[in-house]
C-alpha cells in the first residue's frame, strides 16, 4: 500500500487532491488550477462579450463571481476537464450515451481483460481517508450504485495514465488490507476509484452535484 500515491485532504482543495490522486504524483497545485480557472473565466468573458459589451446580460456578468473557483479552494468541473487534458485524459460522464457507446463496463472483471498480466485491484482514494482502500469488485457496483442514489455525478476516465510505481509493484504481487483506513473528517470530498492492472489504469471518481 506505501507504494500508492494518497494526498490527503487540505482545506477545500478537493479538485486538487482528485486529480493528484487520479494522476498518482503532485502533479497540480492551486497554482496550476487557479490558472485554468482563469483561462476559462476568460474565454467565457470573451464569447458574452459577442453579444456586446455595452448589453445587460454581459454588464451583470462581469459582476457575477468565478463559476470555475472560489476562495475556499473548490474548482469545477470545468477545470478538471481541462487539467485532465493536458495529460490527454478524457472525462465522459458514467451512464450517458457517449459512455454506453464505448461498450465498457468499470464494474465487471471482463473490464481488465486487455492486461497481458498481473493482478487486478480497485482502490478507493478518497481525499478524507487515512490510506488507500482496497476494495472488491461487489463492493465497487454497491459503491457506485449508492454514489449514484445520493445524487452524486460519476465519471470514467479514458485515455493512458502516466505510469506509476504502484502500477509496477501491483502487477507482480498480491494485496491483502487487514484494516481499513478510517475518515480523518466529517467534511464531503471526492472520491476517487482506481482500477490498478499490469499494462494500464482505468479511473472512476465522483463528487458532490454543486
Amino acid at each position: 500500500m506505501d507504494s500508492i500515491f494518497h494526498e490527503k485532504q487540505e482545506g477545500s482543495l478537493c479538485a486538487q487532491h482528485c486529480l493528484n490522486n487520479l494522476l498518482q504524483g503532485e502533479y497540480f497545485t492551486p497554482v496550476d488550477l487557479s490558472s485554468i480557472a482563469h483561462q476559462l473565466d476568460e474565454e467565457e468573458r470573451m464569447r458574452m462579450a459577442e453579444g456586446g459589451m455595452a448589453s445587460e446580460e454581459y454588464r451583470t456578468f462581469l459582476q457575477q463571481p468565478s463559476g470555475n473557483m472560489d476562495d475556499s479552494g473548490f474548482f469545477s468541473i470545468q477545470v478538471i476537464s481541462n487539467a485532465l487534458r493536458v495529460w490527454g485524459l478524457e472525462l465522459i460522464l458514467f451512464n450517458s450515451r457517449e459512455y454506453q457507446s464505448l461498450m465498457i463496463n468499470p464494474i465487471k472483471p471482463s473490464f481488465a481483460t486487455t492486461r497481458s498480466t498481473g493482478l487486478l485491484y480497485w482502490f478507493n482514494l478518497n481525499s478524507l481517508l487515512t490510506g488507500p482502500e482496497l476494495i472488491s469488485d461487489t463492493y465497487l457496483a454497491l459503491f457506485l450504485a449508492q454514489l449514484q442514489q445520493e445524487g452524486y455525478s460519476i465519471f470514467v476516465i479514458r485515455g493512458n495514465l502516466p505510469e506509476c510505481e504502484a502500477e509496477q509493484i501491483l502487477g507482480i504481487m498480491r494485496v491483502q488490507q487487514q484494516q481499513r483506513p478510517r475518515l480523518i473528517g466529517e467534511d464531503e470530498a471526492q472520491t476517487i476509484v482506481m482500477n490498478e492492472s499490469n499494462n494500464g489504469s482505468q479511473i472512476v471518481y465522483s463528487f458532490p452535484n454543486r
